[in-house]
């Protein structure tokens, strides 16, 4: 086995004690394997560790990955800001995208996924820190977005996600997961159908978990260390 896949045991792992401290089903957590950044090597050496879960957050350098593993029974997720030009290919390639920040982007993706495909599934990204350089909608705008959503063809909304500034401690790393739990419980009782909640990367994995994550975006404890500024970090 090489580093890769000794890496995603090691994650798996992770999952598994966390989930079972917050008293869950560590199946109910889906591991996603943040792969941006990294070429088809690496993720075929994932591929071979049993993970079938990947995120990408640049359009270009992912329709190259995804046309280059075709037919490989790979899942994959778009959790990068997503800008309206660059709508179509993800609508037509990916399974699922995480980053929702606008009715804008909603409706495009609706319009160009193509019919013979399952419909696309979305979470709402929601800026739970209130940071500038972060992309997400504010908490008292997730609801009506949320119902307008839910309107749109070949669109499926699960749920929503958060990427939260960096904390040190569990208690400041729990807070924003709670209160994107405690938004999703909100929208539920709105009527609103939804079973995932798409929050924690490397370093909060276990705080994310305790609060409810249903996903967990993990890439530098599995692929190693990249380059990224913190404004392009969707996943990691």
């Amino acid at each position: 086995m090489g580093a890769i896949g000794e890496n995603l045991q090691a994650v798996r792992g992770r999952i598994e004690r966390a989930a079972l401290a917050a008293g869950r089903d560590p199946a109910d957590v889906t591991l996603l394997a943040v792969s941006k950044t990294f070429g088809a090597a690496q993720v075929r050496e994932a591929l071979a560790g049993g993970q079938r879960a990947f995120g990408e957050s640049y359009v270009q350098e992912a329709i190259g990955k995804i046309a280059l593993l075709a037919g490989s029974g790979i899942e994959w997720h778009f959790i990068g800001p997503l800008q309206s030009n660059k709508t179509r290919p993800v609508a037509e390639q990916f399974d699922w995208v995480h980053s929702v920040a606008s009715l804008k982007i909603a409706q495009r993706l609706s319009q160009q996924r193509p019919a013979e495909r399952a419909p696309l599934s979305v979470c709402l990204q929601v800026n739970v820190s209130g940071e500038a350089t972060k992309s997400g909608v504010s908490e008292a705008e997730v609801l009506p977005l949320a119902q307008a959503v839910v309107a749109l063809p070949r669109l499926r909304l699960r749920g929503l996600m958060c990427i939260p500034a960096p904390a040190s401690d569990a208690a400041a790393q729990r807070a924003p997961f709670a209160r994107l739990r405690e938004l999703q419980q909100r929208l539920r009782a709105a009527g609103l159908v939804l079973d995932t909640l798409s929050m924690g990367m490397s370093d909060d994995v276990e705080a994310a978990i305790a609060e409810g994550s249903t996903c967990v975006r993990v890439g530098s404890a599995i692929f190693g260390s990249r380059t990224t500024s913190a404004a392009e970090a969707q996943g990691g």
